[in-house]
């Protein structure tokens, strides 16, 4: 069984939550970023993989057993989305060529798999719901497509196992991260509190009275650890998640409840976060200094954009997970409570107060 893991993106959302458990199962852990965060356990590895010789001279001294993929850049276009993202991960598998001891790769995409990239997000033919691993690619350029085509390739080559993880929407805690809807919704809520604005849902009719799920990143944790130490599940992709389903028009009041906030009305009006929060910079400046919170830059905390994608959606988004339920992955975790652990969590970090 393999003991030592590289987690890249070990910062992330994903990677953070992956790393701790590795750690507690046992392993030895590295975490590659190119700012590592620190974390107990882990031993921080810098590199930028845009950069292949720095790439190839960091891991030269590496020796992992498994490899977890959980990061990625965003570009201002999906052509540039692809050009860097798959780049960047054919410069880390051809740099663990030298070592010569991985056994097993995974790498961590999402729903965009069915739902398309940003640029053609939810539009044109789509599979129907819900999603099940064996619908395929979408006939549209994906950066997801392109970095499973890297870690296939060099699978191929390199003679190592490999798994691919499909998430919906991540709920854990990270600082700076790119798509972060469960801190973006807490500061949401903060705000709505200190300043008695209504705390409105922003997003779309479909995704209040739809079913939808979504995925703690502790439990996607635990399915990267199943898969790389599970052969059954080698050269296999999987979707993960929490396993309920809920409609936002019953977990909107639930969020609102932990915050001590009445939920206002629905009206069927999308009123993006990214709208709603573009002035608040300053104010959330003033609201850490004044509580003594340990991030006072809102861009560092908060993705609207992101959030609003996902609440925005015109179609009802739900996950099927009988595949991995098949091998043996039996992992549950209400999504409610998972939201309430991560406000815990950023309260006590004293990240929102």
């Amino acid at each position: 069984m393999p003991k030592t893991a590289l987690v890249v993106g070990a910062s992330g959302i994903v990677g953070n939550a992956t790393a701790a458990l590795l750690v507690e199962q046992g392993w030895s852990v590295q975490g590659l970023a190119r700012r590592p965060t620190p974390q107990p356990g882990v031993i921080p590895v810098v590199a930028d993989l845009q950069d292949p010789n720095e790439t190839a001279s960091t891991l030269s001294k590496l020796r992992p057993d498994a490899v977890f993929i959980t990061t990625w850049l965003r570009q201002a276009s999906e052509a540039e989305n692809i050009r860097v993202n798959s780049a960047m991960v054919r410069n880390l598998l051809d740099g663990l060529r030298q070592g010569g001891t991985t056994r097993h790769v995974a790498l961590v995409t999402g729903l965009k798999h069915y739902l398309g990239p940003f640029e053609a997000y939810g539009k044109g033919k789509l599979p129907q719901t819900p999603f099940r691993e064996d619908q395929g690619r979408l006939d549209i350029e994906n950066f997801y497509y392109a970095q499973e085509d890297e870690v296939f390739a060099a699978a191929k080559r390199d003679s190592f196992a490999w798994s691919v993880h499909r998430p919906h929407t991540v709920i854990g805690k990270a600082v700076g991260n790119a798509m972060n809807m469960g801190t973006t919704l807490a500061v949401y809520a903060t705000l709505c509190r200190e300043f008695r604005r209504p705390f409105r849902f922003p997003g779309s009719v479909a995704q209040w009275n739809g079913l939808t799920d979504m995925t703690d990143a502790r439990l996607l944790a635990r399915q990267l650890l199943w898969a790389a130490t599970t052969p059954q599940a080698a050269n296999e992709a999987f979707n993960v998640v929490d396993g309920d389903v809920f409609r936002w028009s019953w977990m909107w009041g639930r969020l609102a409840d932990w915050f001590g906030l009445e939920p206002a009305p629905f009206d069927g009006r999308v009123m993006p976060l990214e709208e709603q929060m573009a002035a608040d910079a300053p104010v959330w400046r003033a609201i850490a200094a004044r509580e003594g919170l340990v991030e006072p830059d809102l861009g560092r905390l908060a993705s609207p954009w992101h959030t609003d994608a996902d609440l925005g959606r015109p179609i009802e988004v739900v996950t099927d997970m009988s595949k991995s339920r098949r091998l043996g992955f039996n992992a549950y975790q209400p999504t409610d409570d998972a939201f309430y652990a991560l406000f815990e969590r950023l309260r006590a970090d004293r990240l929102i107060p």
